[in-house]
């Protein structure tokens, strides 16, 4: 890629910054933020993500393309289609996959950030992939309590980085956060994903399997693992890559026939935009795969049905995977 990746960095911190504000400013309106405002391809759409969808546009329009010529590829915005700024031809063009708000759902409640996602490739047209990626950033968008916001960025083959910025002075602060070293689950944050009704129950007779296998039976008036439902694939990454989670997996995709095979239809599953932020994990130091345990990879796009199971290390891989693909199978096939 001819474009600098710093320079891409640099325009899309300034546009997260840009979503970050006025999702703020939106929370503290007191404006009703959890209207149902359309049904797009990969998800439903509220009146929060509705309203950030004109800065996409205009940011990637505006600002960006000038700079550096640009495909987007957005989550709610022009239905999804690719937008494209700039000379088609640019030998520096770059494709960008965002997710305006990932975590929607907490967010517009008031209850859980929410985080602004992009992931910048060469422009491969549909050919791109998640593995194309050489710049991803991913920006906390807080709660109107909050007065301070973490950023998490990676650069391909060269550093990565988390930051916090103070909303109220401006200022930012780099942050010493890694994944957690822990080589058992004990006294740590893991789960399986299971945040909507449809195939729960089978998802949590995996989970308790899982954990009986790999930390042991319940012991009488003691917690010996914890878990965390994060409605929102972005914020599950920055919990492992800051220490806070050592295991989550998403494996909704794997449920599509034991659903089918019971008469039930298959809910939401995650997408490439949900795990835009997938680099920043990984140069980290976070082992990734897909539900089947195969490296982790998609199409640049808003459609795909995709899942990820997440090791906050390699010790805690080796002691958790072979268990664990092996009750996949068991039980979903």
């Amino acid at each position: 890629m001819v474009a600098d990746p710093r320079e891409i960095l640099r325009l899309v911190r300034a546009f997260q910054r840009e979503v970050r504000a006025h999702v703020h400013a939106r929370l503290a309106s007191g404006a009703d933020a959890h209207a149902v405002a359309a049904e797009a391809p990969g998800d439903t759409i509220y009146a929060i993500d509705a309203d950030v969808e004109p800065i996409v546009e205009r940011f990637f329009r505006d600002t960006f393309a000038p700079r550096i010529p640009c495909t987007v590829i957005a989550e709610g915005v022009a239905d999804d289609r690719p937008l494209v700024f700039g000379d088609p031809d640019a030998p520096d063009r770059v494709r960008i996959l965002i997710d305006p708000i990932d975590g929607t759902r907490g967010l517009m409640y008031d209850k859980r950030s929410a985080w602004v996602v992009t992931a910048v490739a060469p422009d491969r047209g549909e050919a791109t992939r998640l593995t194309d990626v050489v710049v991803a950033v991913q920006s906390e968008l807080p709660t109107q309590k909050m007065t301070r916001a973490d950023v998490l960025w990676a650069i391909r083959d060269d550093d990565w980085g988390i930051e916090r910025d103070d909303l109220v002075t401006g200022t930012t602060t780099p942050l010493p956060h890694r994944p957690s070293r822990a080589t058992t689950l004990e006294h740590g944050f893991a789960q399986l994903a299971r945040f909507f009704a449809g195939g729960k129950d089978v998802l949590a007779t995996i989970e308790e399997a899982l954990l009986r296998a790999v930390v042991g039976p319940v012991v009488a008036g003691r917690a010996r693992v914890f878990e965390d439902q994060y409605i929102c694939n972005a914020g599950q990454l920055v919990e492992l890559v800051t220490g806070r989670d050592r295991f989550t997996a998403d494996i909704r995709p794997r449920l599509a026939d034991v659903l089918a095979a019971r008469g039930e239809a298959m809910g939401i599953t995650s997408h490439p935009y949900d795990l835009g932020g997938l680099l920043i994990a990984q140069m980290a130091g976070v082992e990734i795969t897909d539900p089947w345990g195969r490296p982790l990879d998609a199409p640049l796009d808003t459609t795909s049905a995709l899942g990820f199971i997440a090791y906050a290390n390699a010790d805690l891989r080796r002691a958790i995977e072979p268990t664990l693909l092996r009750l996949l199978d068991e039980h979903l096939g």
